[in-house]
């Protein structure tokens, strides 16, 4: 807590929390009879109203660090800090002073607020303005039949890493199931993804990544300090490790990779990172991963393939080891070679020919790849159901 002079770390107790209302997505203090709260309290209230309801809203302990300020705008980070059976809840934050109210307005990444305040906040760069508008919950979920994230596994590409504990919700609780728990190899935890990096505790760091997308990663040694860094896919955050700076409980070193959207957790159920497509169990920790007909259930090894890229497939043969490429989209033209499974292809353009069953249900799209040759929709898992480069 003593790294920067300008952070801020508090504990508040229950007691001392304030009722407030929330309105149009920011959080304001309560009427003015009441005693100001200051930034500390506020950001804390924000945290607290943004999971009303969850367990998370109880947890007596918070911890909020301002990065960066001055008489009248506020940035940084807040985490609910988490009893020993679970996990930290965090987000970051953009604040300012509200005349109106003699007191703060506050925006957490997910809320349209985060996005509103940080438009016009001179305490952040060009870089996290832009990143942060496509954080603020009101965007399409890419995650509703868009799989694709732009990711690869949290180590070293040509690396295998072991999968401790499967698909889960971050705490072990009743929330989505968005989190893995990694380790093996050399331990080093990489970034999946370019973004921007920040430390909100000891063990953690989030990237937040340009499209709604951010990775988290706890229990991290030997991490970076990091407040608005700009990584690539590949940076170093950290080593696998067992530090729990803000909650939670680890036993053995491993890094607790959890998937966000707009600043909520989501399923990693079937979305595609390092080219492995994640699936439930059936129950947390349990599931597998599936890289073409390959199934590595938990406590095998992942090999990091590294990137599937927007516009590419991976070959899954349903069982067989290849597939055939034609000439053209169906079964009645010639045959072009085999592709097999596993194999990353890239898709120039689709069209409708033969209709085909594989691993993901019946269809009649063919792929047209690059170079010049067709395969059956039905057996190239891209992430999407339709075209995934437009129609032919």
């Amino acid at each position: 807590m003593s790294r920067t002079a300008r952070w801020v770390a508090v504990s508040v107790m229950m007691s001392a929390v304030m009722s407030a209302v929330t309105v149009a997505g920011f959080w304001p203090v309560p009427p003015a009879a009441a005693e100001p709260v200051d930034l500390v309290g506020q950001v804390t209230a924000a945290a607290r109203d943004r999971v009303a309801g969850e367990a998370a809203s109880r947890w007596p302990d918070a911890e909020v660090r301002v990065l960066r300020s001055d008489d009248r705008r506020a940035f940084g980070t807040v985490v609910l800090v988490a009893p020993e059976d679970s996990v930290p809840r965090d987000w970051l934050f953009v604040a300012e002073r509200d005349n109106s109210v003699a007191g703060w307005r506050v925006g957490l990444d997910g809320q349209p607020a985060f996005a509103d305040l940080a438009g016009r906040s001179g305490l952040l760069t060009a870089k996290e303005r832009t990143a942060f508008s496509a954080h603020d919950g009101r965007a399409t979920p890419r995650v509703d039949g868009d799989y694709r994230t732009g990711m690869r596994l949290p180590w070293a590409v040509g690396q295998s890493w072991t999968v401790l504990g499967g698909p889960h919700a971050h705490d072990a609780g009743g929330g989505p199931w968005s989190s893995l728990d990694l380790a093996g190899g050399d331990q080093r935890v990489l970034a999946v993804r370019d973004g921007l990096a920040y430390t909100p505790c000891v063990g953690m760091i989030r990237v937040l990544h340009p499209d709604g997308y951010a990775s988290r990663y706890y229990h991290l040694s030997n991490h970076l300090w990091a407040d608005g860094l700009a990584v690539s896919a590949g940076t170093h955050l950290g080593d696998t490790g067992t530090e729990t700076g803000c909650g939670g409980s680890a036993k053995a070193r491993h890094v607790h990779f959890s998937l966000m959207y707009n600043g909520n957790f989501i399923g990693i159920a079937n979305h595609i990172i390092g080219k492995w497509l994640f699936r439930n169990g059936p129950a947390q920790y349990d599931g597998s991963a599936l890289h073409g007909s390959r199934s590595v259930p938990v406590g095998g090894q992942l090999y990091n393939y590294g990137t599937l890229g927007a516009t590419q497939g991976i070959v899954d043969a349903d069982g067989d080891t290849s597939v055939n490429r034609r000439t053209g989209p169906g079964t009645g033209y010639a045959l072009a070679g085999t592709a097999a499974d596993g194999d990353t292809v890239s898709v120039a353009c689709s069209a409708t020919g033969t209709t085909h069953t594989g691993r993901w249900g019946t269809t009649d799209l063919w792929n047209r790849l690059i170079d010049g040759t067709w395969v059956s929709d039905a057996y190239t898992y891209t992430g999407v159901a339709g075209a995934v480069n437009g129609r032919c």
